[in-house]
């Protein structure tokens, strides 16, 4: 290939992704999986898709939506409430806190993906409030700690108020690198909660979710400051909750509805959905 060709080529490929990336995104749903475990996020890797609840985590054949393993803990043991998960190299990374009781404590437990054994845990005290999602990118740990204007506790006072969330950049030991805060305009949209999902996408930005909205915010780092940048919101077939990309499939997402009340009562459970994102032209 000569070297004028290989040039127009990467031309092309960098015209394109940053024309997608302009564009009007859009997800289209290509599937729905009912399942029980799918109350708090879900993680995916190239064979299974695992929903998370407080204290089980699943793993399903993503071809057949079948169960094949599952963890428990047990009621009363040290996992409280589990809120979403990622699978790399093989292992299960779930966020992890003491959410509802005070003061919050957060750490990340790591499962065998495999086995569906747990096999270690990392500790972040209290320091920065709940861990809700964990993600490796860029050769780093990206962690949110979610903070609430829900009004809990025997004093019926904020839960660390929403406005100290805090996304935190971290090595792969753990070190705090940079942490950023979330714009006004989605801490809005989460109303008395906070920031429950997020997984960068292969597109470079990140996407995050609340607590309950129907919406998927694509986000990037800001040029300077500690604010993250609001990009676009993309309306998606979720109730908030935990997100993951599927890094085997491109431009593939799984989230996750969790069923109401009255939706249980009649028969319904909670349900994972897997969408595709495209852009309008």
């Amino acid at each position: 290939m000569s070297c004028y060709l290989r040039i127009g080529l990467l031309a092309l490929l960098v015209f394109g992704f940053v024309r997608a990336s302009s564009a009007e995104p859009v997800l289209v749903q290509i599937s729905e999986f009912v399942v029980p475990e799918a109350n708090q996020g879900v993680g995916v890797d190239a064979k299974h898709f695992y929903p998370v609840n407080n204290r089980v985590i699943g793993k399903y054949d993503k071809a057949t939506g079948k169960l094949t393993k599952k963890w428990q803990g047990p009621k009363g043991g040290p996992i409280k409430h589990l809120d979403s998960a990622m699978i790399m190299d093989g292992k299960l990374y779930a966020a992890h806190s003491n959410y509802p009781e005070w003061p919050m404590t957060s750490s990340l437990e790591v499962f065998d993906a495999g086995t569906m054994e747990h096999v270690g845990s990392h500790s972040f005290g209290i320091q920065w409030g709940s861990l809700t999602w964990v993600d490796w990118h860029d050769n780093h740990w990206w962690m949110t700690f979610a903070n609430y204007d829900r009004l809990l506790g025997p004093n019926k006072t904020p839960y660390g108020h929403k406005a100290n969330t805090l996304m935190v950049k971290l090595t792969r030991d753990f070190r705090p690198v940079s942490s950023w805060t979330l714009p006004k305009a989605i801490l809005d949209r989460f109303e008395e909660m906070s920031n429950s999902g997020g997984s960068w996408g292969p597109d470079g930005f990140l996407y995050l979710t609340g607590h309950d909205p129907a919406e998927l915010y694509r986000m990037r780092l800001p040029k300077a400051g500690s604010v993250l940048e609001l990009v676009d919101i993309i309306p998606m077939n979720i109730r908030g909750q935990g997100i993951a990309w599927d890094r085997s499939q491109p431009r593939v997402i799984y989230g996750i509805i969790r069923a109401t009340a009255k939706e249980r009562a009649a028969g319904g459970n909670h349900k994972v959905t897997v969408l595709k994102l495209g852009y309008k032209n």
